[in-house]
């Protein structure tokens, strides 16, 4: 009887540890990537019930013109993961460090329609749909799958510094005109939330954007 006891209580507890760790693997699905919230880019991760019930923050809406001419906007990306960054074409300093790092982003997901990349021009008035055009064909970007975007300026900037927080609290401090530049770029999940940050002039940041991209694939 004592033996038979032990061995219930034995059984009891395991079922209780296995039960205890599926409810933890349950919750890791929901927390695999971060939210980012605030201009202070601190990273959250929250459970299924709190998604359920939190407000969290999201990309505005938007339309711009890509380097082909198009019209680009929120509706354009529904539903699709997509990395966001800002740039110019005439930069001399980390603007072609950014593009030559993100373009593994385009060569790892080349194929994959789920993903998408939106290039923000910080220069509209310069950044002319030919002047966009050129510098995708210096590139080799391929136009279906990265988008070079410019637009009316103040609508840019109010993107970038409201939205995405591309120049974390100080951009918020910033008045309309002062130039914007940062060589932080974002990834969005298919809902409009902002899931990571990461420094494109890094490649083994970029890296780490890609892994995280694959990351989200496989949650949503």
């Amino acid at each position: 009887m004592k033996l038979a006891y032990i061995n219930i209580q034995f059984y009891l507890t395991l079922l209780i540890v296995i039960f205890f760790f599926e409810s933890c693997k349950n919750e890791s699905k929901i927390e695999n990537l971060p939210y980012y919230n605030s201009a202070d880019l601190t990273p959250n991760w929250y459970t299924e019930k709190q998604l359920d019930t939190l407000k969290l923050h999201k990309i505005a809406t938007f339309q711009f013109t890509n380097q082909d001419g198009k019209t680009v906007s929120n509706e354009t990306v529904k539903g699709k993961i997509y990395v966001a960054n800002f740039f110019f074409t005439i930069c001399p300093s980390i603007c072609p460090t950014m593009t030559q790092n993100l373009f593994a982003v385009q060569k790892a997901f080349k194929d994959d329609n789920e993903v998408v990349m939106l290039s923000h021009s910080v220069m509209p008035t310069t950044d002319s749909i030919a002047q966009l055009k050129k510098y995708a064909n210096r590139w080799k970007i391929d136009t279906k799958k990265w988008h070079l975007l410019t637009g009316k300026k103040e609508k840019i900037y109010a993107l970038a510094r409201q939205s995405y927080f591309a120049e974390k609290e100080i951009g918020l401090q910033k008045e309309k005109n002062e130039f914007l530049h940062t060589e932080n770029v974002f990834l969005i999940d298919k809902k409009g939330y902002i899931r990571g940050v990461y420094n494109a002039t890094l490649a083994l940041d970029v890296e780490n954007l890609i892994n995280d991209i694959k990351v989200l694939k496989s949650f949503q």
